[in-house]
């Protein structure tokens, strides 16, 4: 019996349920989650920390996971700008829903493929900040290129992609798509991460894209 309840309180944690999520959706799908642990607040603070969130209205998030950067960008995001976090797996996005309660967080259950479609069925316009957690070295090409490419076509003119990876690989996708592209690396994290931040995106026309049905 003091087994039983042992296990019941352990299982009722908020950080217990985290990590079983996290560790279960890694051994699930371990090419779709870039890591079974939670990214630190060094990392958050170290990847975010270029973004003007005076400018930021819509803010995407690829592959929020157990929602460290989810918390970390609503805590630096306006009143009155959203988040909209897109996640492939189902309890990612049951565990993100039942655990942050704000009215700027959208968590929507798909494919970083589909972000313009994503975007025009909740009426959110383009985005001024993308992040991607995403394990990008795992993907087949065609869907890092699918990716990256959709990414660069919902940004606005003077929006910033985001990335953190455990390998270089995005780097030739980046620049294809983006004149600009910025990098680090943050040691302080399990494990550590190479860091991009991507901007100027090539082409794109705001009204076009704004103004299809």
């Amino acid at each position: 019996m003091p087994m039983k309840l042992e296990t019941a309180t352990f299982a009722s944690s908020p950080r217990s349920r985290t990590a079983l999520v996290s560790l279960a959706e890694f051994l699930r799908h371990p090419a779709a989650v870039g890591s079974a642990f939670p990214a630190t607040d060094k990392m958050v603070s170290h990847v975010l920390a270029p973004v003007d969130w005076s400018k930021v209205d819509t803010f995407v998030e690829y592959g929020p996971g157990t929602g460290e950067f989810t918390r970390g960008v609503l805590r630096r995001l306006k009143a009155d700008a959203s988040l909209v976090a897109i996640e492939t797996g189902e309890d990612f996005v049951e565990l993100l829903r039942s655990t942050i309660c704000d009215s700027r967080l959208k968590v929507v259950h798909g494919s970083a493929q589909d972000v313009e479609g994503i975007l025009r069925r909740i009426d959110a316009g383009r985005s001024d900040c993308i992040l991607s957690g995403l394990p990008i070295s795992t993907l087949e090409p065609h869907d890092a290129e699918d990716i990256i490419g959709s990414s660069r076509g919902v940004l606005n003119p003077g929006g910033l992609f985001v990335a953190y990876q455990m390998r270089r690989v995005i780097e030739s996708y980046l620049h294809r798509h983006f004149e600009k592209v910025e990098t680090g690396f943050e040691w302080w994290n399990i494990p550590p991460c190479h860091i991009y931040w991507a901007s100027t995106p090539y082409g794109g026309d705001v009204e076009t894209w704004q103004t299809e049905p």
